[in-house]
């Protein structure tokens, strides 16, 4: 399709998709904080502990990008 391989619109949609659907939990994360009138703390804790597992899922895709796997 447009000269491209499977393999690589599969991963432009990966990379892309994952991006956004990260940015929309950052929004439902965002608008619970605000919901539940959580404060400052309350707000820095819910992004910390919510946002962890996109981290190590960042953190795994720098570490197979730096070791060429």
């Amino acid at each position: 399709m447009f000269g491209f391989t499977e393999q690589q619109i599969a991963s432009f949609g990966l990379t892309f998709g994952l991006a956004g659907f990260m940015v929309y939990m950052l929004f439902i994360v965002w608008n619970l904080a605000r919901e539940s009138k959580a404060g400052r703390t309350g707000t820095i804790v819910l992004f910390f502990v919510l946002g962890f597992g996109m981290l190590g899922f960042i953190a795994k895709s720098v570490i197979q990008r730096w070791m060429n796997i």
